[in-house]
């Protein structure tokens, strides 16, 4: 489980790098490696408590850090 823990930050923080360099967000670096982590971990506890996602860790973790990217950034944007 802790490991599982550890590869789930380790992708969404990948992910978060690689859509700013992308240029898929523009929030900068920082901000988008921590609200990808964010929503990794936020949806890493809610499969780990109710049993709600994926079977791969992995592909919960992706599917989460790019939810959270496009959710928090065009909330606070006017």
């Amino acid at each position: 489980m802790f490991l599982q823990l550890f590869g789930t930050m380790i992708i969404a923080g990948i992910i978060g790098y690689a859509s700013e360099r992308s240029g898929f967000t523009h929030n900068g670096v920082l901000p988008s490696i921590i609200i990808c982590i964010g929503g990794a971990l936020i949806f890493f506890f809610i499969t780990l408590m109710f049993g709600i996602g994926f079977r791969s860790a992995g592909m919960n973790a992706i599917l989460a850090s790019v939810g959270a990217l496009v959710i928090v950034p065009t909330h606070w944007r006017r």
